[in-house]
């Protein structure tokens, strides 16, 4: 019970909870407790982090689901989450607390307000949450996964970058092995709950490549449970192989092992490609909040690591063009794997923890 206590609170998707399991993996490391603060939904991301971390499901709501009856008792569930979230951190008193925003995290971020406690959020977008937006004057500093981040007035940023999993870090840099005329791997990539847009058009733009790259080519897409069974049958029907889930245990390993990511660009799938350097066609989730997931993609497509496809002009043909591009130019998928690991931040991580230590020697 001597060691310092992290208490980190995150929201129920993966791009909350990827960058809190790498800080959860390193302070562990460093000596410290840790213990995530999380709701129902958020659980089921919690498989891959230490067993040593100690996960506190706690109450939270969301004005965004339900009826009007259940919006006028997000409130309630609310406080009543603060109130619990209080006397545990009464009784067993963190050094720091950390907010990787959604709901769940209001819980922990407002005890630790409430208590006066050092406190902070990090923020994986470039465009804050609706949750971080709301504790970004109230916590004692801001860490920014993505570059710049627009901030409130008066508040200042510190560019940390997106914190990757150790699985990812532990191939940082892998060596990229351009496409060519042996087996080559395409990762499709919905955001950790799957696309409905990308399994719509993917396989049809696969299936529309030229026959000698075909030939040579796999597939790993994570497609939704209720596109699991067209997606795949698909991809049987036109001869492709393919590997289709869910969701992927081992994201890192399949990500070295790709000549192209198609993804969404969700804050921790861009960190995920540019640590680990690989060429990717980025189509940004349309309806985030405030276009956040453009804003992500900005860094790769910049560098000339990435190549952007907006929703409304993701079509077969447009995308079938854009992935042989790639795939019958070795030279220039090499120049994009290059590019990405130009702008990744494998450093993140640490740079988080200096800042979680900085807070504890403060207080």
């Amino acid at each position: 019970m001597n060691a310092p206590l992290l208490v980190i609170a995150a929201g129920g998707t993966g791009g909350h909870m990827f960058p809190a399991q790498a800080l959860a993996e390193a302070m562990l490391r460093k000596g410290w407790r840790v213990k995530l603060s999380t709701d129902a939904r958020g659980a089921r991301y919690t498989g891959g982090f230490p067993h040593m971390v100690e996960i506190e499901q706690v109450s939270s709501a969301t004005f965004a689901r339900g009826g009007a009856l259940a919006k006028l008792a997000v409130p309630f569930r609310i406080a009543g989450g603060v109130l619990g979230m209080m006397k545990r951190m009464r009784r067993d008193r963190p050094a720091v607390v950390v907010g990787f925003g959604g709901y769940p995290s209001i819980p922990a971020i407002g005890a630790a307000t409430l208590l006066k406690l050092p406190r902070m959020i990090h923020e994986q977008n470039g465009i804050l949450g609706r949750v971080n937006q709301i504790f970004a004057t109230r916590v004692d500093a801001v860490a920014c996964g993505t570059w710049p981040t627009t901030l409130p007035a008066g508040v200042e940023g510190v560019h940390t970058g997106n914190p990757v999993r150790k699985a990812v870090h532990d191939r940082a840099g892998a060596a990229y092995i351009p496409p060519g005329d042996y087996p080559m791997s395409i990762l499709v990539m919905g955001g950790s709950q799957g696309a409905r847009i990308l399994s719509d058009v993917v396989p049809g733009a696969i299936a529309a490549l030229p026959p000698e790259v075909l030939q040579h080519l796999r597939v790993s897409h994570q497609a939704r449970d209720e596109d699991f069974d067209r997606v795949t049958q698909f991809y049987a029907d036109h001869g492709i192989s393919a590997d289709v889930q869910p969701f992927f245990t081992d994201v890192p390993a399949r990500m070295s092992e790709a000549q192209l990511v198609i993804s969404r660009s969700g804050a921790s799938s861009v960190a995920d490609i540019s640590v680990i350097g690989r060429p990717s066609i980025l189509v940004p989730f349309a309806a985030a909040t405030g276009d956040h997931q453009t804003a992500n993609a900005r860094g790769l497509v910049e560098a000339g690591a990435a190549i952007l496809i907006p929703e409304n002009r993701l079509e077969v043909s447009t995308l079938a063009e854009q992935i042989a591009t790639v795939l019958t130019n070795p030279r220039g998928a090499q120049m994009m794997a290059n590019a990405a690991l130009s702008v990744g931040k494998p450093e993140a991580t640490e740079e988080l923890v200096q800042m979680v230590e900085a807070l504890a020697r403060k207080d």
